[in-house]
């Protein structure tokens, strides 16, 4: 199947990377949010990533412009009807996907694949209460989705295998490198990287070191481009509670379990740096 209009569902942060990916690797893009506010300020942040490139010369003025053509925003869910893939990137949160995932399998033409960006949430669940479970797959970005080369392509019990060779093909085309997972919480990465994160907070909270000095030690000593504290805030700690969750939910093992600290630190609303302020203070 060939890919030429994409749709994106959300316009936050990982959302827009995915339509700003997309646009500017020639693909037709729609994105689609809730509220003018909200596809406002996700499309001038995509806008504004564009002239950064033109000002640094990684861009000409030439391809902002067809870049910024081949993009499109839109509140009406009618207007991703033409869309060859869709990915959603709301909310990671089952419900907020089991509301969308029949909406979209209404309305979008018989052989549009439906893709989720979700970071460790049943993909077979979404799939199963569409009438194209053979076209939906996972396609999991990671932030920033224009920068970060990697993705996971998460093949569900009823994934066609023609399915993931369009998506396969599809990721190439973006410039990302896939890999390919089966449909288990946490796919591959998160499963490998929650318990790691969770065990940083466990130290903090347990006063074996400051979170400054486990940052450095797993950067110098494991030669981490950051420490589990500061990737913490850039991946969100309410994305990192969900996931960890979700994984538990399945496996029920303990490495898994969300600390305390991090469970109020997120009823607190300290997110990471989206929020301005999480295990370290952005505003």
């Amino acid at each position: 199947m060939a890919i030429r209009r994409v749709g994106v569902v959300g316009c936050g942060l990982m959302g827009g990377g995915i339509a700003q990916t997309c646009a500017q690797s020639g693909y037709e893009t729609i994105v689609l949010e809730v509220n003018q506010q909200f596809l406002d300020k996700g499309m001038t942040r995509i806008y504004s990533a564009w002239d950064t490139m033109a000002s640094k010369g990684k861009l000409s003025q030439g391809q902002v412009d067809e870049n910024r053509a081949r993009l499109h925003g839109a509140l009406d869910l009618a207007d991703l009807g033409d869309c060859d893939l869709v990915i959603e990137a709301v909310l990671e949160n089952m419900e907020e996907k089991l509301r969308l995932f029949p909406k979209l399998d209404g309305m979008l033409k018989a052989d549009a694949l439906i893709l989720s960006n979700t970071s460790s949430l049943s993909v077979t669940q979404m799939g199963a209460i569409t009438k194209r479970p053979d076209k939906v797959c996972g396609l999991h970005f990671f932030n920033p989705a224009p920068v970060m080369k990697l993705v996971e392509i998460v093949q569900t019990i009823s994934t066609s295998q023609a399915t993931i060779e369009t998506v396969r093909q599809f990721a190439l085309s973006l410039g990302k490198t896939p890999v390919l997972a089966k449909d288990t919480a946490g796919f591959i990465v998160n499963f490998l990287l929650i318990p790691y994160l969770l065990a940083a907070i466990r130290m903090l909270e347990n006063g074996m070191a400051t979170k400054e000095d486990i940052d450095t030690a797993m950067k110098l000593g494991c030669g981490y481009p950051m420490g589990p504290f500061t990737l913490l805030d850039y991946v969100g700690l309410d994305t990192t509670m969900w996931a960890a969750e979700a994984i538990y939910e399945e496996y029920k093992d303990p490495l898994y379990a969300p600390p305390p600290l991090l469970r109020r630190m997120v009823v607190s609303g300290m997110f990471g740096k989206k929020s301005g302020k999480g295990f370290y203070d952005y505003q």
